[in-house]
């Protein structure tokens, strides 16, 4: 018989890969999503914060009660204070009001400190993006705690490789394409060096905002998918992660967030929508014999606030 896990910690992983079955194009390839949900704050971003705090412990960076500072548009946040509660780190977040209240909320009741970054009119952009590493940075020399720095830190990559290894796993090594949305890139890019090692025929796809399509050559703009699209090209980015890059509306994620809840009965966020709309444009493409492996980043239980004005 299976232990019981000693902390909620060790419940984050090994998320069912689930095959869409009604959203999906007539004669498109197969897509399998990755129900991130399941972990324990609702989101994929349990595995990064997991990696970013141990790392940091395990070479001396972060000691025992040491305290912890991050940047975070929520998810990332919202996972680092469930670690942080568990692990007795202090934590302070520097967030914005452009983010989802859920997740600001979410923040706090897990016990961590919330410092709000003002947004333009709820706008995510670049300008917002380093104000808030800014801030962040200024309360870490000045208070001595270890800053996470989502942005530059490698050591979430090794959350990823996991990730590639249940992929492989659950497709018994038949999967041709990956699409994954970027905030970070670390998501990307740590499954995408991982799967390439186990097979030279996958392709990978980068998702980022229409709006602000910069991996693309585009220039920052301004946009509402919560997670993804800094505005700039991130330091984790480099030329060659992807195969392709492919650009998403916030309208179309919104919309494709609703269609999944409605058809699929998966409620998630809208980097989700934008994740399954690249997808979808894919199978078109691949036809179907090929798969399809993306991610359901988090549950829409973080957004219920937000969608519900879209339903008045």
């Amino acid at each position: 018989m299976k232990p019981p896990p000693k902390t909620i910690l060790d419940t984050i992983g090994n998320t069912t890969l689930l095959e869409l079955r009604n959203v999906v194009p007539l004669n498109g390839a197969r897509i399998l999503i990755k129900v991130e949900s399941t972990n324990p704050t609702g989101s994929m971003k349990d595995r990064m914060a997991l990696a970013m705090i141990e790392g940091a412990e395990a070479d001396g960076r972060l000691q025992p009660g040491g305290a912890v500072v991050e940047y975070t548009g929520g998810s990332t946040g919202v996972s680092l204070a469930l670690i942080c509660a568990v692990k007795k780190h202090p934590l302070h977040l520097v967030s914005s009001d452009a983010f989802s209240k859920e997740k600001l909320d979410h923040m706090r009741l897990l016990g961590a400190k919330v410092t709000i970054v003002p947004s333009d009119n709820g706008k995510q952009t670049e300008k917002l993006t380093k104000d808030m590493i800014r801030e962040a940075h200024a309360i870490a020399e000045k208070t001595g705690a270890f800053i996470t720095a989502q942005m530059e830190n490698k050591d979430q990559l090794h959350a990823y490789v996991k990730l590639a290894d249940e992929i492989w796993e659950q497709t018994g090594g038949q999967i041709d394409a990956f699409v994954q949305s970027c905030g970070t890139s670390a998501c990307l890019r740590g499954t995408s060096e991982s799967l390439r090692r186990r097979s030279d025929r996958i392709r990978f796809v980068a998702v980022e905002p229409a709006e602000s399509a910069v991996l693309s050559g585009g220039p920052s703009g301004s946009h509402k998918i919560d997670g993804v699209g800094a505005g700039y090209v991130v330091p984790l980015w480099y030329d060659g992660i992807a195969d392709e890059i492919e650009s998403v509306s916030t309208d179309d994620a919104k919309a494709m967030a609703f269609r999944l809840a409605r058809e699929e009965g998966l409620f998630c966020g809208t980097s989700t929508g934008a994740n399954v709309t690249a997808a979808l444009r894919l199978a078109e493409r691949l036809g179907p014999n090929a798969t399809i492996v993306t991610m359901m980043c988090d549950t829409g239980m973080k957004y219920l606030k937000t969608y519900a004005q879209d339903l008045m």
